[in-house]
């Protein structure tokens, strides 16, 4: 029998809840129903607010506990939390305390994947160097099965991957925190100040990034970013293969910038990859992701395969993509820039002139401070909207370089109101941005919607 035969023969007994009866589920409990697992969907929402995912969930077999008290007193063995739940809330340490298993589909992708696993995690970059890593290893013609955070769940795949295909995943802290396993390549893009409306504070989150490493052997490689402080201090954890990157330093063992051209070192023989004029996504933040993947890569995909991918790989939907260009005005769609250091050190970093901004949102109690002096110097016009928007205008009039008029602010109510204010204000040759520095839940589900509603709005206009 196969591990994965084992497991489902070891539960065949239990009773199985997954949490939430959102699209990325579905897979997942079908699996399990096929399995002939006894299996619950839990959502806080009622049947008639779910609509037809509640519907197709019956149709599968799933019993369903729904409303504002869908985990109290279920009697389940396991349950499968979804990644935005926090780790700690009162009713699965309630279930952990009496015995339940509290797990989620990643952890056991990696507990019963027999292939090689590569994962990235960071505050900023993640979805891109995955997506490049996945890209090269396309390239060099092997198999490839993108997951995590992005890409659809990979326990259904799980029977058709061999041990010579690759899975590439993306990782988020909260997939990261109860995580006992870790990938044969791990990669820390950065660490910086982020989701702490949900994590108890700062020092779990760092802790969470760290556990990507922490269950790695010797013959396990990790890819840091020697620029990152705290990316970089997880060096002393590692327990083998340990490669950097870097943009400011020389390094010995990894990808480094060398007179704008991408140089790997390995273990001091350099090879020079690509200029970085060459790289099709603009952006230092993306040389530093191409930096990143390609450290990982380095041994598996040749030079000649890296470069191809290099200069036509068009980069990830809601990152710094082009909309359309309306009266001489280019408007790009940055949506994923969703705290204050993705829009410091990637939409304000790609443009030499002053552009024109529409940013604010939900509030994950970040500081606004350092971003605020960034908009002065790179910002002519900062439209804003959402909870954080007094939080950004009053960083960015405290900022040294402020003076009256630069920027020249404005204050909107949603996104229809911003895009048309936009419209009004830029003239031929503007650049219009969204780039939020905060995240999109005061008035969307995730970052996909918003990005999605100001495309079409900017497609509207006329």
């Amino acid at each position: 029998m196969t591990k994965i035969d084992n497991f489902f023969e070891s539960i065949k007994d239990k009773k199985v809840a997954f949490c939430g009866l959102g699209i990325s589920n579905f897979p997942v409990m079908e699996m399990f129903v096929n399995k002939g697992i006894d299996v619950t969907a839990c959502d806080r929402r009622n049947f008639e607010d779910l609509g037809d995912n509640a519907k197709k969930a019956e149709e599968l077999g799933v019993k369903l506990s729904l409303g504002d008290n869908y985990l109290k007193n279920l009697d389940v063995d396991i349950v499968f939390r979804t990644p935005g739940m926090k780790y700690y809330m009162d009713e699965l340490v309630e279930m952990r305390n009496r015995g339940v298993v509290v797990t989620s589909e990643m952890e056991l992708f990696f507990e019963l994947a027999n292939c090689h696993i590569i994962a990235v995690t960071g505050s900023d970059g993640k979805t891109t160097t995955t997506s490049i890593v996945s890209e090269f290893l396309k390239a060099a013609g092997k198999k490839v099965f993108l997951g995590g955070n992005i890409g659809k769940p990979l326990l259904p795949e799980i029977e058709s991957i061999t041990k010579d295909d690759y899975a590439v995943v993306e990782l988020s802290s909260f997939q990261l925190i109860s995580m006992k396993e870790s990938p044969e390549i791990a990669i820390v893009t950065n660490v910086s100040p982020n989701h702490l409306d949900i994590h108890k504070d700062m020092q779990e989150y760092v802790d969470a990034k760290k556990n990507i490493l922490l269950h790695q052997n010797a013959f396990s490689k990790t890819v840091l970013n020697l620029d990152n402080e705290i990316s970089n201090s997880f060096s002393s954890e590692v327990r083998g293969q340990l490669v950097k990157f870097s943009r400011r330093n020389t390094v010995t063992n990894g990808a480094y910038l060398k007179d704008n051209k991408i140089v790997y070192s390995d273990y001091g023989k350099e090879t020079e990859i690509i200029d970085i004029k060459d790289i099709f996504i603009p952006g230092m933040h993306n040389v530093e992701n191409y930096m990143a993947a390609i450290s990982a890569v380095w041994g598996i995909v040749d030079v000649d395969t890296i470069v191809k991918v290099a200069k036509t790989f068009q980069g990830v939907e809601h990152r710094a993509e082009f909309v359309r260009e309306f009266n001489g005005v280019k408007y790009y769609n940055d949506s994923i820039a969703s705290s204050p250091t993705r829009t410091a050190s990637g939409t304000l970093s790609l443009y030499d002139e002053k552009i024109i901004i529409i940013a604010g949102g939900y509030d994950k109690n970040l500081n606004y401070d350092e971003l605020g002096e960034v908009i002065c110097k790179k910002v002519k016009i900062l439209i804003l909207m959402g909870n954080t928007a007094d939080k950004i205008e009053t960083s960015t009039k405290k900022a040294p370089s402020y003076s009256e008029g630069n920027p020249v602010i404005y204050r909107v109510s949603n996104m229809e109101e911003a895009v048309k204010k936009a419209s009004e204000v830029a003239v031929k040759g503007d650049i219009v941005s969204l780039s939020p520095a905060s995240a999109s839940f005061d008035l969307y589900k995730n970052f996909m919607e918003r990005g999605i509603h100001f495309k079409n709005l900017v497609k509207e206009l006329k």
